[in-house]
């Protein structure tokens, strides 16, 4: 009896999952499941970026516990001429999947859209109409790192998911890659997403480095009043131009324009508060948690993984910057009117860019307040970034 039980006891424990850890590439899950708990850690303790890194840590560990067999990567992999087999997803997917399928298809990056629309004041956008020169200035770091990505020997797909990164806007980046290059998902989510959350952390050096005391010290005229039809034209009209220029960047920019519609018409005040709050967060968690399932093992552990967080740094880096710069060139030819800083918020962060550029600017001087001066760079970034995304693809 005791010689059955000991037999059945090894077993169970042969056919789990820590036995996959002894056996061939066992290690890579371990180092895994390592990096996924130290991401929940940055996550919950440090607080960064927790809406969306939590559940993209937490994907990752589901996605690398042997034998789980809630993400399938091979079921992910083009069949040559025929595709992916929807029909197999569907019929021997796992439960992470089925939810990926809304990644795959492009469709939760827009929703994401819909809600941050709904959230955003276009205001001071449109009172402060050169904010688009901030925001188109902040996107030069995304084609930079897409031909240094080139030139690095990566392919031209591979190139522009790398350099959509220094647009600092997680779902853009989640929508390219998947459109451009599906296998590099993973590694393009989690370095975007960390650079969004450490984003105090890498702009503020380039921002003291690149602006004299004197520039920060400067002291913005107050923005004109916006009225209500401007702001229901607004997205009305950006929508027709951004889609007929690019109809690529339609689906993005098309629902940020709706959500901002919704909230500026105040005719639809339910549906635009499901935007903001219980569409957000259900499209969130979906997102979270499918993306950070991408990241196997087998290929997230590489080092064409730690070239993409590279160049994804020196992406970013290089848009805040070329946001800072041509804040300086705005600086000179409005012969001392506009703080430089506020060209940093040009990245599509919102609103965390424009808060660092209030930040630094009050270290010089605490009664100078330039959030909403940043926000009109900030909230360009984010249509920018639509923009830049709308290019990519329709070059590649």
């Amino acid at each position: 009896m005791f010689k059955e039980f000991i037999d059945a006891l090894g077993g169970i424990l042969g056919s789990s999952g820590f036995a996959s850890f002894l056996v061939g590439d066992g290690w890579k899950y371990i180092v895994m499941i390592g990096v996924a708990c130290v991401l929940l850690y940055l996550a919950i303790v440090k607080k960064f970026e927790p809406l969306l890194l939590l559940p993209i840590a937490f994907g990752m560990l589901l996605s690398n516990l042997p034998g789980a067999n809630m993400f399938h990567p091979e079921l992910w992999i083009s069949n040559g001429t025929s595709g992916i087999d929807y029909g197999a997803v569907l019929h021997d997917g796992g439960i992470l999947d089925v939810l990926y399928l809304g990644v795959k298809l492009g469709v939760y990056p827009p929703l994401i859209f819909l809600g941050i629309g709904a959230m955003t004041d276009f205001g001071p956008l449109i009172s402060n109409p050169k904010s688009f020169l901030l925001g188109a200035a902040a996107q030069v770091g995304i084609f930079t790192a897409f031909i240094g990505a080139l030139a690095l020997g990566f392919t031209p797909q591979e190139a522009g998911s790398i350099g959509i990164i220094g647009g600092a806007d997680g779902p853009t980046a989640i929508f390219v890659t998947s459109k451009l290059s599906p296998d590099l998902l993973g590694p393009i989510a989690v370095a975007a997403y960390s650079y969004m959350a450490l984003i105090p952390f890498i702009q503020k050096p380039i921002m003291r480095l690149l602006t004299t005391k004197k520039e920060r010290l400067v002291r913005m005229k107050e923005l004109r009043s916006v009225s209500k039809t401007e702001k229901i034209i607004f997205p009305i009209l950006v929508t027709i131009v951004v889609a007929l220029l690019l109809p690529d960047a339609a689906p993005l920019v098309g629902m940020l324009m709706l959500g901002n519609l919704m909230k500026e018409s105040g005719v639809v005040d339910r549906i635009c508060k499901t935007s903001q709050n219980e569409l957000m967060n259900i499209v969130t968690i979906f997102l979270g948690i499918t993306v950070g399932a991408t990241t196997n093992a087998a290929s997230f552990l590489n080092l064409k993984t730690l070239g993409i967080v590279l160049m994804g740094l020196v992406a970013f880096c290089i848009s805040t910057a070329s946001g800072v710069l041509f804040g300086k060139l705005m600086y000179v030819l409005t012969k001392g009117k506009v703080n430089p800083l506020i060209g940093s918020a040009g990245v599509s962060a919102v609103p965390m860019a424009a808060r660092v550029s209030q930040a630094v600017g009050q270290e010089e001087d605490p009664g100078n307040f330039l959030l909403m001066h940043a926000m009109g760079p900030n909230v360009a970034g984010v249509i920018g970034s639509a923009v830049a995304a709308g290019v990519l693809l329709q070059m590649l």
